[in-house]
């Protein structure tokens, strides 16, 4: 009806609105640090940075709390939109990728939505546009919201960088992560194993390790070794990876704690790919990898 797309304009950018960015390459290529430059620097206040997959559990709580009812007879999503663009219509997204289809489903709506108020779209992401939910399920309906990014954004590649600079230290940078391999020489193993623990009671300067309740979106998140005076966890890779988890959990753990070590991780195949994601900004991980017998 009318009223129910009242203050729901037709896709059609507003003629000041200017193209956003879309930036795409591999992991340390600066991306996020490009990103963060400009939103320290673009002398306005309106303006939003924030995790992608963030900004999608943001959306969906909202529209949930608005489930059943329409504001004078506006649509919800429309509701949601109004909000946003009253808090920033510059949205600055770190790590843009679309792998749920309950995202996927609403993001040609949303962002038509959003752009046709004038919110302007900088992201980051480690795929270009065209990739973007690549095989998932009823993509054909999402087809329509990359060619929106596309005409929306100038979308620049990284793609060609070969510095990783997650691994460029300044001089007074403090040892970020070990990644200490498997060896077939039991010694070895040993000695590596050694050698993690002694970095973990470094880290958390030998305090107590206890278990942990998080609690998210009405969800339990169990953490089952903390050191809490440290803000540090420790997970084995099937506690963190092989359980029934969502984004929203994984947010919870990076926000709690500062530092996590993840030991016994496998050697992952194709057959692995659900367990392969990156679903929220990392803290700082010392990672172990001794092969499972």
């Amino acid at each position: 009806s009318a009223a129910a797309n009242a203050g729901a304009p037709s896709f059609q950018r507003p003629a000041h609105a200017p193209n956003g960015v879309y930036m795409y390459g591999g992991v340390g290529t600066g991306k996020t640090f490009i990103m963060d430059l400009f939103f320290d620097a673009v002398p306005i206040e309106a303006k939003r940075r924030v995790h992608f997959n963030q900004f999608m559990l943001d959306v969906h709580a909202r529209l949930h709390r608005l489930r059943g009812s329409r504001e004078d007879g506006v649509e919800p999503i429309i509701v949601v939109v109004r909000e946003l663009m009253e808090e920033g219509w510059l949205l600055c997204f770190d790590e843009f990728q679309v792998t749920d289809i309950a995202d996927a489903m609403i993001m040609k709506r949303l962002f038509s939505l959003l752009l046709a108020h004038g919110a302007v779209l900088v992201a980051t992401s480690n795929r270009p546009p065209r990739d973007l939910y690549l095989n998932g399920i009823q993509r054909d309906l999402f087809l329509p919201f990359i060619d929106m990014v596309e005409d929306t954004t100038v979308v620049h590649s990284l793609e060609e960088s070969t510095t990783d600079y997650r691994l460029v230290k300044s001089f007074d940078a403090a040892d970020g992560a070990y990644f200490l391999n498997g060896y077939d020489d039991a010694a070895k193993n040993a000695a590596a194993r050694e050698q993690y623990e002694t970095l973990f009671s470094e880290i958390t300067k030998g305090g107590d390790v206890v278990k942990a309740t998080l609690r998210t979106q009405g969800r339990t998140v169990n953490v089952g070794r903390a050191v809490l005076g440290c803000r540090t966890a420790r997970f084995s890779f099937q506690e963190l990876c092989g359980t029934a988890s969502g984004a929203a959990d994984f947010m919870i753990i990076a926000k709690s704690f500062y530092t996590i070590f993840l030991e016994d991780v496998p050697q992952l195949t194709l057959k692995d790919i659900n367990v392969v994601s990156e679903p929220s900004p990392s803290p700082n991980f010392q990672i172990l990898n001794i092969p499972l017998a």
